[in-house]
């Protein structure tokens, strides 16, 4: 119900490329996100999913996030994880696009499942992911489908987020950063903050799920304010934040 109600104010107040008036916002909207070419990594990231809808296997998973809603168990059906928990065909074109027409290189995605989003950037040309899981049941099967779908630039680490974080602020720069494992308004805010130091000018965050519940939204309500945020665009299903230093302050609500 929250949902629904926040998707309708939502259609109310977010607008297409039409009026648009930073060059770099109107470009990515008319050249990414409406970007309606047919790509042949399409086909890839469709048949990796594929495979997991029809896998009838069974594995415990443990969750470190907020729980899950459907679930009222962690003994799970692979095929039901990926049709209820992974991401749809139309999010993972997106982040897709994303990856590729900004040219994102080093990548970093927070909340594997079973890989599908992670198969979806890692399909941009010249990209290295970075991604984590905490669950090692979910990620066993993730590792199986990045070795059979031949995804060798895919980097991934079992564990909480927390083992890892601190050493990428320390020592990392990535590009992009999707934001995926844990939508609860407290840990969002944590990580974000945290990674802060691994972004430079170009380099964009990706938050799934910003409308989930109103904590989210609350969430991010925070980022949007922080300081060295500089330009927002909500898709309602992802948030981007962008830090480059020489466009005004702006927040966007782009319909895909």
């Amino acid at each position: 119900m929250h949902q629904l109600k926040a998707y309708i104010k939502f259609l109310f107040s977010s607008q297409n490329q039409h009026g648009l008036h930073s060059p770099f916002v109107y470009d990515l909207v008319t050249n990414c996100f409406y970007d309606k070419k047919k790509y042949a990594e399409y086909s890839k990231i469709k048949n990796y999913k594929k495979e997991l809808l029809n896998n009838q296997n069974e594995i415990t998973v443990t969750d470190f996030g907020a729980g899950s809603r459907i679930f009222k168990s962690n003994q799970r059906k692979i095929s039901k994880i990926a049709k209820v928990a992974g991401i749809t065909s139309k999010k993972s074109k997106i982040l897709f696009r994303i990856t590729q027409y900004l040219q994102l290189n080093n990548c970093l995605e927070l909340g594997t499942s079973l890989g599908i989003a992670s198969a979806a950037i890692a399909s941009a040309e010249n990209v290295k992911l970075t991604t984590i899981e905490g669950c090692p049941e979910t990620a066993n099967i993730a590792k199986q489908q990045f070795d059979k779908f031949r995804f060798k630039n895919i980097e991934l680490k079992i564990g909480e987020f927390q083992q890892y974080l601190f050493n990428f602020s320390n020592s990392a720069k990535f590009d992009l950063i999707y934001f995926d494992g844990n939508h609860q308004k407290s840990a969002t805010l944590q990580y974000f903050e945290t990674l802060l130091p691994t972004a430079h000018n170009d380099s964009v965050f990706v938050f799934d799920d910003i409308h989930l519940s109103e904590e989210m939204e609350d969430a991010w309500k925070e980022i949007k304010k922080h300081p060295k945020v500089q330009v927002t665009i909500d898709t309602f299903y992802l948030g981007l934040v962008f830090f480059r230093k020489e466009q005004a302050k702006e927040h966007f609500k782009i319909r895909l």
